[in-house]
């Protein structure tokens, strides 16, 4: 059942007094939407909530949201941050995010609303973030048919642990992600762990400095092939060094993934961080146009 709204009346803004940053910690269930991003004729995320912010705002136009990771189509999100920078607020901060909660959809909310310092940057500032992906190998869960892959052949978990740890580090991760012209597939990948939760569902956790695109689901689809015994576990690691994205790594569904955690420095760090994840980005960047 779809839930009715009562119509949101506009926040007030103070003309001429500037413009303040806004934080927003946002949860999403990515089944019906095509990404984050904004695509003409596409429903996203992106576009759901700037167009809420747009309307209790009384803004010009879209709000433009700054995101901590572009997730793909059809994946989730709990701990999903973004800013955006708005007209100095005359009102009630919490009264805000009631309005904002009165238009948007149900398959997204804005968890939370404060004003950011001014030196936060939702995606150049951030420290980690985690993902989890979840696969149940046992009978299917109909409760859990969104956020879960339903596999249908038992996994060794251990097994999948142990390749995970092969591929932990400071790598070029080109053979586990989607080429991008001009982009660095350079990442510190912090942690990859596989263990089986309390209902028994084998969870892979991931987190990193940041993540290539389709990088976590490719590295899922080649636990996977151990998981399932059709590959010994050094693979992954060997298919990392060899540097190349061959079609037998598979990229896992999209559902089983969602974004849990984005990690920040203290405020009096934000500032650094964000100039050190640019310089690397730019560096990284420079380094493969001369290759």
């Amino acid at each position: 059942m779809t839930a009715t709204h009562e119509p949101a009346e506009p926040a007030d803004l103070v003309e001429d007094g500037g413009l303040c940053r806004l934080r927003l910690d946002l949860s999403y269930d990515g089944t019906d939407f095509s990404g984050w991003a904004r695509q003409p004729e596409l429903r996203t995320v992106a576009q759901v909530v700037e167009d809420a912010l747009a309307t209790v705002m009384r803004l010009g136009g879209p709000a433009r949201l700054v995101v901590a990771g572009r997730t793909d189509t059809g994946v989730h999100a709990l701990g999903q941050v973004a800013h955006v920078d708005v007209p100095m607020l005359a009102g009630d901060l919490a009264m805000t995010a009631r309005r904002l909660a009165g238009i948007l959809p149900d398959d997204v909310a804005v968890r939370r609303l404060t004003i950011a310092p001014a030196d936060f940057d939702a995606r150049f500032s951030a420290l980690a973030r985690r993902y989890v992906y979840r696969i149940d190998d046992g009978p299917a869960n109909p409760l859990r048919r969104h956020d879960t892959l339903s596999w249908s052949r038992p996994l060794d978990d251990e097994a999948m642990h142990e390749a995970a740890q092969g591929l932990v580090g400071h790598h070029d991760f080109a053979a586990y992600a989607k080429h991008r012209e001009g982009a660095t597939t350079i990442r510190t990948l912090q942690r990859l762990d596989v263990s089986r939760d309390r209902d028994r569902v084998v969870a892979v956790t991931a987190s990193a400095d940041a993540f290539c695109r389709h990088q976590v689901r490719s590295m899922v689809g080649a636990l996977l092939a151990v998981g399932e015994g059709r590959r010994p576990a050094e693979w992954p690691a060997e298919v990392l060094r060899d540097g190349q994205r061959l079609p037998v790594v598979n990229v896992a569904a999209a559902k089983g993934l969602t974004l849990m955690t984005v990690d920040y420095p203290p405020d009096d760090q934000l500032s650094d961080r964000a100039a050190q994840t640019r310089q690397r980005r730019v560096a990284a960047g420079l380094a493969r146009a001369h290759n």
